[in-house]
């Protein structure tokens, strides 16, 4: 897949994200008006001081931004833990995916495992 295709893949996204945004009130009380002029950046910035960021979107957006700096430092498609190659399987999946499914395996028990911690 090029980084063209990649990139663009990872536009719609974005696209599709903000529309999700735009019929969450929550979202828009957080981010205002200025909603569709903020960038990526900003608009995670604005929610990372809000009461959303445990909100799946709110992961989803983060994800995004990730993918898309590796993209621009040309890590795309490594895992963010042993930086072996992603699975294209899991790539085609979810275009944002930051872990091989060994890590993301580990990190899922671990996470769990921390979960159960905290209760």
């Amino acid at each position: 897949m090029s980084i063209t295709h990649i990139r663009q893949e990872l536009s719609e996204l974005e696209v599709s994200l903000r529309k999700e945004i735009d019929t969450l009130p929550q979202f828009i009380d957080v981010l205002g008006a200025q909603n569709p002029h903020l960038s990526l950046g900003e608009m995670i910035d604005r929610l990372a001081s809000s009461h959303l960021t445990e909100h799946p979107l709110f992961l989803r957006l983060n994800r995004l931004d990730a993918a898309l700096c590796q993209l621009d430092l040309g890590l795309y498609g490594l895992c963010s833990d042993c930086e072996a190659e992603i699975e294209q399987v899991r790539l085609n999946q979810d275009p944002t995916e930051q872990r091989c499914s060994a890590c993301a395996e580990h990190y899922q028990h671990e996470h769990r495992h921390e979960l159960r911690l905290s209760h």
